[in-house]
């Protein structure tokens, strides 16, 4: 099914799928990554700071619709859950603190809160962990969850050297505790883009299966450069599974998309690709809100048409003067990219790829503009 992505790097896997007939797991390879289908679960005290985790990972701010209230109104045992508003299936869930009592049950903790439903789950703490917790982490690792980290998070009284020794005596209680190799995160909530929440994002993206890993990252509000271009990277891999299916392979009935002159599929890439890269007029103005940036600003940083408005009639237009113009995209290019049984309809499929990857790289181009413009690097 959707394992058929094992990296960015489609090519070879899609070729191999398109050969063998196997067109439902690429046709679910796009559909996966269109839904971007991940739950997190979020254990720890429910205090400001993980109010304020969870909205800034939604992109969101406390006055936002949707946001994460504090305090919290979910009663001390119960489970909340707060979906993404621009990507419904992307899903943060506020789980209980971990009981302090002795004797401690961690089965039963995981029986209740059904642990094991979430894709990754963070457990959050802002001085160190308490050793029930560790008790938590190593039975999720005993029923082979790998998928389990340790965050410190930090208050906005807490200076970077005050977060070092925090983080630090954290690991002299996972240590003691009987963690090998121990790992814990600093986060600050409102600046994610700062501390290790970069590496715990690659930490992530490496543990989790390839489709869940995707799911995470369209999700993610844009933060950094590097967000920037691995998201650009991941709609490309998606161009190249939806060129396949559409004009590439049109010999072959597809029900996901009937030819390369249906662009419903390119609008549903781009429009996936607009609210990824923050680039809709409501993600431009919270951004812009929350960095203390006038939006007009921001909003004039997008020069490419498909930034401000996606419309099936700019996406044929860029479809058919793809088509016109293949003189640009070498023979060996599409030679490397189609499989060999659909190669001689290679030209539906090579437009497509051009057309789309063109429109992905101006986007990025303006994400680009406009993470620099509000919050900085990320460095």
């Amino acid at each position: 099914m959707a394992d058929v992505i094992k990296s960015l790097n489609l090519l070879e896997t899609l070729k191999e799928s398109i050969e063998n007939n196997k067109l439902s797991d690429v046709k679910d390879a796009v559909e996966d990554l269109l839904i971007s289908r991940i739950n997190l679960g979020i254990v720890g005290e429910r205090g400001v700071e993980k109010a304020t985790f969870l909205n800034a990972l939604r992109g969101l701010g406390p006055e936002d619709e949707g946001a994460a209230p504090f305090p919290s109104p979910t009663p001390p045992e119960g489970v909340a859950g707060y979906p993404n508003p621009k990507h419904p299936d992307f899903r943060l869930w506020d789980l209980p603190p971990v009981p302090t009592t002795s004797p401690f049950e961690p089965q039963g903790y995981m029986d209740r809160v059904k642990f094991l439903r979430y894709n990754a789950v963070l457990m959050m703490f802002t001085q160190s962990p308490h050793p029930n917790c560790v008790e938590l982490f190593l039975e999720a690792r005993s029923v082979q969850r790998e998928t389990v980290y340790f965050v410190l998070l930090a208050s906005e009284k807490d200076t970077e050297k005050s977060l070092e020794a925090k983080k630090k005596a954290s690991l002299e209680v996972l240590t003691s505790e009987g963690v090998a190799r121990p790992k814990v995160y600093m986060v600050r909530p409102s600046t994610l883009e700062k501390f290790d929440f970069p590496s715990l994002l690659d930490d992530m993206a490496s543990d989790l299966p390839e489709v869940r890993a995707n799911a995470l990252l369209l999700a993610l509000p844009i933060l950094t450069l590097s967000l920037v271009t691995q998201k650009k990277d991941a709609f490309k891999a998606l161009v190249w599974a939806a060129a396949s299916l559409s004009g590439g392979v049109s010999a072959i009935p597809v029900p996901l998309v009937a030819s390369m002159v249906d662009s419903s599929v390119g609008v549903r890439i781009l429009n996936k690709a607009q609210i990824s890269l923050g680039l809709d007029d409501e993600s431009v103005e919270r951004l812009a809100r929350q960095r203390g940036v006038e939006p007009k600003k921001l909003k004039d940083l997008r020069t490419c048409t498909l930034s401000v408005e996606i419309t099936k009639g700019e996406v044929k237009k860029r479809l058919v003067s793809a088509e016109k113009d293949l003189s640009s995209v070498s023979s060996r290019l599409v030679q490397m990219a189609m499989p060999r049984n659909a190669r001689s309809a290679g030209r539906s499929f090579t437009a497509m790829l051009q057309a789309l990857n063109g429109a992905i790289d101006e986007m990025a181009a303006d994400a680009e503009k406009i993470v620099a413009a509000a919050v900085g690097d990320g460095k």
